[in-house]
């Protein structure tokens, strides 16, 4: 399953007290969940006397989309002032959700619902026998078993929860929810050889959406996906790109195929389809291909709250013409390990091996900004790469390596 369940932080609250609504986002299917909050939920506040009064609970920290990973969850919160004309006992319901929150806005000293004790004895419910008014008290030894007093009980709990699974039903949410990151997104700057610049876009876009996100179908894992590198020299004259690769894709995903069983930190998924590379030039700087892979996917979760993921991607070429040779550059397998940290380090090494010795090595460390002075979005990110085949136009041209420093979307 996934879904997103509520829950208010206290069970009283006089008129013009701030409350909040937090929300527990969590993803129990077999592949990653992107969802963004909504930046506010309107509020039905209903007495017993059938008043109804609509308000609003806004989000206390930024609305961006979070791509959240099989097994995990996201917390957030919305901050709601209670209305001046609430009065008693109000039930509030999150407008567009199956969620109904209890809220007691008497004042707690002379409220009957969170205020005052349950001076009464535990009944054996539903035991009732035809023609009796009320169920039978239950023996005090049954009761006092349960760790309770058998003739009075505390005040109610601080806290309601009601769970609700999130409806995501206008066109608009389930347009946006279908784009998720793909591939890394950086700006990364470097001095090697003058001051440049590498940086990269990328995302990718489920063409079906479920009709029941908890068992999504065959055709639902399929994807479109959009990558663009850009290599950008910083020093010349016009400040020109010094090449830029174009990278669309047809896929199918899915992060869990196998595992040993449910509880299991070891799980295993596939990614599977086509792409196209080209640098969008013509004549003899132009240079494409395609090619058929296949990336099993393999995943470690610790206990501690980082994932190791080992993604070796194995590809067969096509339609080369600007670039037979290409193969004897790159090689056939792009051989890819991650370990990530939650809200925490990210590191990433890739490694490709061509003929006659003829290899590529790409090392990434990103630490989020949330957690630095700054306090920003983003990641810090650093990048060393060392080889053949930084850009699509350079693919036969070997790197001496290089290190560049900048700021990671997605690391």
């Amino acid at each position: 399953m996934a879904g997103i369940t509520y829950q208010l932080d206290t069970t009283q609250a006089s008129p013009g007290e701030t409350v909040r609504i937090k929300g527990m986002l969590f993803n129990d299917t077999d592949s990653e969940m992107p969802w963004t909050p909504p930046p506010s939920l309107v509020l039905q506040w209903r007495s017993e006397t059938g008043k109804v009064i609509r308000s609003l609970a806004q989000l206390e920290s930024s609305s961006h989309q979070v791509n959240l990973p099989i097994n995990n969850f996201a917390a957030f919160t919305w901050k709601a002032v209670v209305p001046t004309e609430a009065k008693g006992l109000q039930a509030i319901n999150i407008e567009g959700e199956p969620v109904l929150l209890a809220l007691d806005t008497s004042a707690l000293h002379q409220s009957p619902i969170t205020g005052t004790p349950a001076a009464v004895p535990v009944v054996d419910a539903g035991a009732a026998s035809p023609g009796q008014a009320s169920d039978p008290v239950l023996p005090t030894g049954i009761v006092t078993a349960a760790g309770a007093d058998s003739t009075e009980g505390p005040q109610p709990p601080a806290t309601t929860t009601i769970a609700a699974v999130d409806s995501g039903s206008a066109a608009f949410e389930n347009f946006r929810n279908a784009i998720s990151p793909y591939e890394p997104v950086y700006f990364d700057v470097g001095q090697k050889g003058g001051s440049n610049a590498r940086f990269q876009i990328s995302f990718k876009y489920r063409l079906f959406t479920p009709v029941d996100p908890a068992r999504p179908s065959f055709f639902n894992h399929f994807h479109l996906g959009y990558t663009q590198l850009a290599l950008w020299d910083l020093d010349g004259d016009s400040k020109p790109f010094v090449d830029v690769t174009y990278n669309p894709s047809l896929f199918w995903q899915k992060e869990r195929i196998w595992s040993p069983g449910e509880q299991s930190p070891f799980y295993a998924g596939l990614t599977a389809g086509v792409e196209h590379k080209s640098n969008g030039r013509s004549g003899p700087d132009s240079r494409s291909l395609n090619d058929v892979f296949i990336q099993p996917e393999f995943r470690y979760r610790f206990d501690g709250g980082s994932t190791l993921a080992f993604t070796p991607r194995i590809k067969a070429y096509f339609g080369k013409p600007d670039n037979d040779d290409y193969a004897h550059y790159a090689g056939h397998v792009d051989w890819k390990l991650r370990w990530a940290q939650d809200n925490g380090l990210v590191l990433t090494g890739l490694y490709r091996q061509g003929t006659e010795g003829r290899n590529a090595m790409q090392f990434e460390a990103a630490w989020p900004l949330q957690r630095t002075f700054l306090s920003m979005n983003g990641y810090l990110h650093l990048q060393y790469f060392k080889g053949y085949g930084e850009t699509l136009l350079g693919y036969n041209q070997k790197s001496s390596g290089q290190v560049r420093l900048g700021l990671a979307l997605v690391p």
